[in-house]
């Protein structure tokens, strides 16, 4: 079974296709804006992986968002919820951690089906 990477770098690739399956990389929006426009950019970075490897948001499977401070799990919901394509709705988890700097609000990981 081949492997497709796309955005391929010394330290990982952005997306990864195997066997009908996408696997992006971590997303995240601008350091230092607000956790909806994090969110925002955030997504918008995952529609554009999604088409480069050939699907869009109707056909994410999982979806895992990481939040620097739970506090703003209302204001990422809002961001997400006007995303999110209803009857398409992924499995979601959401917890909270240090993200790779303090400027870094959220990051959302997916996977998605081709």
């Amino acid at each position: 079974m081949d492997i497709k990477r796309f955005e391929t770098g010394p330290r990982m690739s952005q997306a990864v296709v195997h066997n009908g399956t996408v696997y992006l990389a971590g997303q995240v929006g601008e350091a230092g804006s607000d956790v909806a426009e994090q969110t925002k950019q955030a997504l918008a970075e995952v529609d554009r992986l999604l088409a480069l490897a050939g699907t869009d948001k109707t056909r994410i499977l999982s979806a895992q968002i990481w939040l620097a401070d739970m506090a703003d799990f209302s204001k990422m919901n809002a961001v997400w919820d006007a995303w999110a394509p209803q009857g398409h709705t992924p499995a979601r988890a959401t917890g909270e951690s240090k993200l790779a700097t303090p400027d870094y609000l959220v990051e959302v990981i997916v996977v998605a089906a081709l």
